[in-house]
Formats: structure tokens, sequence, C-alpha cells
């Protein structure tokens, strides 16, 4: 899969949906669904004891994930970096939610993930 040859539609087209399930299951603090589609290695970081203290971080501080619009994508051979700008329920101002995506035997998953 070389993702230097899909259009940036394309990969937000897979991007988009896998977001916000993550953003979703945050909300939820549901691990099993927040991170059924990282790679081993995001899994390994993102333990349930993890998210948890993450999410309800994020829920006391800034509330919960609001609008998100597609500001950028960056295409490379075996990966694409998908940058949003986040808003929050509480919190004003934007910040940046972003993902680095690959595909796997097939499979699209998720190797980074971060809103800051």
């Amino acid at each position: 899969m070389n993702f230097e040859k899909m259009s940036e539609n394309e990969i937000l087209d897979i991007a988009n949906p896998i977001m916000d399930n993550l953003m979703d299951a945050s909300t939820e603090i549901d691990h099993e669904r927040h991170t059924k589609d990282f790679t081993d290695r995001m899994k390994n970081i993102v333990t349930k004891e993890y998210l948890q203290e993450v999410c309800k971080h994020y829920q006391a501080e800034k509330g919960y994930f609001s609008k998100r619009e597609p500001v950028a994508v960056f295409r490379r051979p075996d990966s694409a970096a998908i940058i949003w700008k986040q808003t929050f329920t509480k919190a004003q101002g934007a910040f940046v939610a972003e993902m680095v995506l690959i595909n796997k035997d097939g499979e699209y998953l998720v190797d980074h993930a971060m809103v800051f």
C-alpha cells in the first residue's frame, strides 16, 4: 500500500471513521473499542488504566471532544499523517488532533494518535 498514490479525500475517508471511533470511545472510556484499530505497538502503550487516566483528566479539564475539521494530510509511501483542528466542549480555542495511519496486511491501523 502506497499512501502517496492515494488522494487526500481517499485517506480522509478511511481516517475520519477511525478517528470518530477513537473520540467516541474516549468519551465513553471504552478501552476495547478505543484500541480496536490500533497496531500492536499502540495497544501496548494504551493500556486500560492509561486510557482511563488520560480520558478522566481531559474530560475534567477540557470537556468532551466537539467539532473536528481536517487541516492537512501528509502522505508517505508506508503511512499517512492526518492533522485536524479539534475543539472541546469546555476548553476555549483550537487544539490539534493527529493520527498516523498505516496499512498492515490489508487493514488500516493507527500507529500514533494524540490530541494537544
